[in-house]
């Protein structure tokens, strides 16, 4: 039987699947070529990321196809109530790129307060010529330390984010309208572990206590933070989005900036992937990665073997 990873997939699953007698096509078909590619090979399980989409069109054109899994969390690139309603099975790994997502965010925090995303734009272009100014505009730093984290969807994601920001002295507060409370262990290197009980507050507290914003959340059809939720904020609050574009009403975002309401964000993700708006490109408070929150080579082996894992003890 024939597994196509259209978007790729990490060699720990190559190897779990081909030893247990799959051949994985490692193939990277366009969108329009798919259906036709499947129906010709006879492939049984379809694998994706974020780039490749399966809908009802696909799903009704590929007779062959048994499995449709998504290396990652969300699968709104998926029709996935409708797969299952054709008797497909729908698969994901929502657990392995948790820590991977996480320490992103941190990435784009400790850049933030210590400005490190700007002056790696300046650096290089104006470091010899005006270094003492370049000293002086980015002196004024601040510490996470002590800081109120405001974490909004406190699954998986949310939860690991919530572990380093308790290993970094942060205080953390949490919305999740499906979750009341969260008991969190942190495991460290030689052993000794911490348990901390995190119980959930409203949306409009965490927005008003917070130093700094996280988004877990999966895509819908509103925003999560426009205007409102920006002027319920703290002055010169930051905000991260690792989770969805679309969740965060970006002409909203500048303006707050524009304001001085918040003072620095970051984006992964955008909602006009793959091409974002120039406005957010340019902004020299935005700190920006392309959507590479699960990239890290222990994610992806991760999630290689979570996904061989379930094709075997689906088909066998």
């Amino acid at each position: 039987m024939i597994v196509l990873a259209n978007d790729g997939i990490a060699q720990s699953g190559v190897t779990a699947l081909e030893n247990a007698g799959y051949k994985v096509d490692l193939t990277t078909v366009a969108q329009d070529q798919l259906i036709d590619y499947i129906n010709t090979n006879k492939v049984v399980v379809l694998l994706v990321r974020s780039a490749t989409t399966v809908r009802k069109n696909l799903i009704d054109a590929c007779p062959s196809l048994k499995i449709i899994g998504r290396g990652g969390v969300g699968m709104d690139n998926i029709d996935v109530e409708y797969a299952r309603e054709k008797g497909l099975k729908v698969i994901n790994t929502p657990a392995a790129s948790s820590h991977s997502v996480a320490e992103l965010v941190f990435a784009h925090l400790f850049g933030m307060v210590r400005f490190l995303h700007d002056s790696n734009r300046n650096m290089p272009l104006e470091g010899d010529s005006k270094f003492k100014d370049l000293k002086k505009a980015y002196a004024k730093g601040v510490e996470l330390k002590g800081k109120t984290l405001g974490v909004l969807g406190f699954g998986r994601i949310g939860q690991a984010t919530a572990k380093i920001a308790l290993g970094v002295g942060m205080k953390v507060v949490a919305f999740d309208p499906f979750l009341e409370s969260a008991d969190l262990e942190l495991d460290f290197y030689d052993g000794q572990r911490l348990n901390f009980k995190i119980d959930t507050i409203s949306k409009e507290e965490v927005l008003k206590q917070s130093d700094f914003i996280t988004l877990h959340v999966p895509a819908q059809d509103e925003y999560v933070i426009s205007t409102k939720e920006f002027d319920l904020m703290k002055d010169k609050a930051c905000i991260v989005n690792a989770a969805r574009g679309g969740v965060i009403d970006e002409i909203a975002l500048v303006e707050a900036i524009d304001k001085g309401k918040i003072s620095q964000a970051a984006l992964d993700v955008f909602e006009k992937e793959p091409m974002p708006e120039i406005q957010l490109l340019m902004n020299p408070n935005i700190s920006l990665t392309p959507h590479i929150g699960a990239a890290t080579n222990e994610a992806q082996e991760r999630i290689g073997s979570e996904l061989a894992e379930q094709i075997i003890a689906i088909l066998g």
